[in-house]
């Protein structure tokens, strides 16, 4: 019989403790658990609370954005509201290179819509894989942009910009500059008045995807505000025309470049200001500085016998003088002075100093210099702007060069007299006749429209009277500028020949032709001095530069209404009518071969 077994009793398996019991299983994944609670806990303070700035930065810097608000340029005008520079939205194509590279794939079908090659485009962002941040190609037209933006390449977006567009482009180039593609001036009037212009661009905040493109703006951090209009003095009809005539006139005569000013004389606004050769400032890449040069302002010339006046100024002024009196023998055209043989072309003999100015004489002027006090005669010509800047504001304008009167010796005070030892632009020359113009008054030259500028008197009212009836001589029969004339209107000028300066000295056939004229002479309202630099056919101011003075004037008188002063008197073209009142009615003989050539001289 068997023994039953004690209810007591235990497997052998049990008794030996082969496994954990259930209580230390639990233990332990509760211990687990509380760990990684512990530890998930400790990681979210540390992000939230410890980092938080950190990664509230970093997230920022992919999704929240500061960007730019673009503003438009101010917008340029003509004195009548003709638009002179005006901006055009573009847009800008840029990418986040790490983020175009890993959609290599796509770069192709990118290149094609930039217009560039696929390989030069992958090695560009190669080169910029660790930047946030790169042009892929600046300033594309709207349509053209929105291609681009419509291939919805990762990391490719478009930018809004403007770009400077000149409707009169190589016309106005040289007065108007240009801007860099950033839309900074870079020349000219968009450098001086940069500022002005320009604005200041807006900021805000924006919200981007992952792809790159703005799905949200958050605020406005800073306002924008755009550029400010500027309306100019100038005149878009009188710049073409005088661009158009002094063109022409270079090409007739094979001269190597050319400058004209036009000035009203009451304001001292310049209505046109034309230098050449020229450039497209729409299109600037491959010009030089020499081309974008605006030589009317920054070149300077020696004036020849366009001085005389100023001589002439001096020795009114100076009470020993009158348009008639005293008498001045030129002799048979030659002076020696301090070993120098100062020379006219033609034997004058006995002349007034109003014959002076209609025969061009050199002998003539110097011997009047001669007879003026030194200091005197300086601040004579200083007071006319000589040898110090107009004021105007351009760019680079230069002083020109007058040496301190002290310094002079005897045989410079003599040539200086006829235009010979001192230099000047363009407008300084123009802003001297117009001083002259105007009563005596000086105003600066200005190229801003209805500016305040005030006028400094210069001369007596009387003196520069005297000095534009004197003028009106040599445009009159017998004087060196018949060709200046205009029909049916007074003109007053003065003609210029001068050599060239060269090493060791002047060059013996390379000249600059000079014309300045005022009109009408009994009521002026227009100054306009033209420069013509080495002309190789031809030579003298009468002959080279008078006649775009004329035409270039003609046009102006008209299209600024300015009434006839002079009709029924001889002009060239045609003969005096009835009622005329300059003596003789024999047609005009070309000033080459006449007393014109009396200006040049090597001093």
């Amino acid at each position: 019989m068997n023994p039953r077994p004690h209810l007591s009793a235990k497997p052998a398996a049990r008794r030996q403790g082969a496994g954990p019991s259930a209580r230390r299983r639990m233990l332990l994944v509760i211990g687990v658990l509380g760990a990684a609670s512990v530890g998930l806990v400790a990681r979210a303070f540390d992000l939230q609370v410890v980092r938080k700035q950190f990664y509230q930065d970093q997230g920022d810097a992919r999704f929240l954005r500061e960007v730019d608000i673009p503003v438009s340029r101010g917008t340029i005008f003509d004195r009548n509201g003709e638009p002179l520079a005006v901006s055009t939205p573009m847009v800008s194509i840029t990418a986040v290179p790490s983020e175009v590279l890993d959609n290599a794939d796509r770069i192709p079908a990118l290149a094609q819509a930039l217009g560039i090659n696929p390989d030069d485009l992958k090695s560009y962002l190669e080169q910029r894989s660790d930047r946030d941040f790169a042009y892929l190609r600046r300033q594309m037209s709207p349509d053209a942009a929105q291609a681009v933006i419509d291939l919805a390449v990762p990391g490719v977006n478009g930018q809004r910009e403007y770009k400077r567009y000149y409707p009169s482009g190589e016309v106005t180039a040289h007065v108007l500059g240009f801007t860099n593609i950033d839309d900074h001036g870079q020349e000219g009037l968009e450098l001086a008045f940069d500022s002005w212009l320009a604005g200041k661009k807006g900021a805000k905040r924006v919200i981007r995807d992952r792809m790159g493109h703005v799905v949200e703006d958050v605020e406005q951090v800073r306002a924008p505000q755009p550029g400010q209009n500027l309306t100019l003095s100038l005149d878009r009809r009188i710049q073409f025309l005088a661009y158009s005539e002094l063109k022409k006139q270079l090409d007739d005569v094979d001269a190597d470049s050319g400058e004209m000013v036009v000035l009203d004389v009451r304001t001292g606004e310049i209505l046109a200001m034309v230098s050449l050769p020229t450039y497209n400032p729409n299109a600037v890449t491959g010009t030089n500085g020499s081309q974008r040069r605006n030589r009317a302002v920054t070149d300077v010339v020696e004036p020849g016998s366009t001085m005389k006046p100023f001589t002439m100024a001096a020795a009114l002024s100076s009470g020993k003088f009158t348009p008639t009196t005293p008498q001045i023998d030129t002799g048979n055209g030659h002076f020696m002075y301090y070993g120098h043989d100062i020379h006219d072309d033609s034997a004058n003999g006995v002349l007034t100093p109003t014959g002076v100015l209609t025969k061009s004489s050199n002998v003539g002027a110097a011997k009047i210099a001669i007879q003026l006090d030194t200091q005197f005669l300086y601040n004579s010509y200083r007071a006319f702007g000589f040898g110090d800047s107009t004021g105007s504001g351009f760019p680079g304008e230069s002083s020109g060069l007058l040496k301190v009167g002290h310094t002079w010796r005897p045989l410079e005070k003599a040539t200086i007299a006829y235009g010979y030892g001192m230099n000047l632009t363009p407008l300084q020359l123009a802003n001297a006749y117009a001083t002259l113009a105007d009563d005596g008054v000086m105003h600066p030259p200005t190229f801003i429209k209805d500016g305040d500028n005030p006028g400094k008197q210069i001369v007596t009212p009387q003196i520069a009277h005297e000095l534009v009836t004197m003028l009106e001589t040599v445009t009159a029969p017998g004087g060196t500028a018949t060709r200046a004339q205009i029909a049916n209107y007074s003109v007053a000028g003065k003609t210029g020949t001068a050599h060239l300066a060269a090493v060791g000295g002047y060059a013996k056939n390379n000249y600059n032709s000079l014309f300045a004229g005022i009109v009408p002479a009994t009521d002026p309202r227009l100054v306009g001095v033209i420069v013509i630099n080495n002309p190789k056919k031809g030579y003298f101011g009468g002959d080279v530069s008078a006649p775009v003075f004329q035409r270039v004037m003609d046009g102006a008188l008209r299209l600024l209404d300015v009434p006839p002063d002079n009709i029924g008197r001889w002009y060239v073209g045609g003969p005096m009518q009835a009622g005329g009142g300059l003596a003789g009615n024999a047609p005009p003989q070309s000033s080459q071969g006449d007393s014109s050539a009396q200006e040049v001289v090597e001093p």
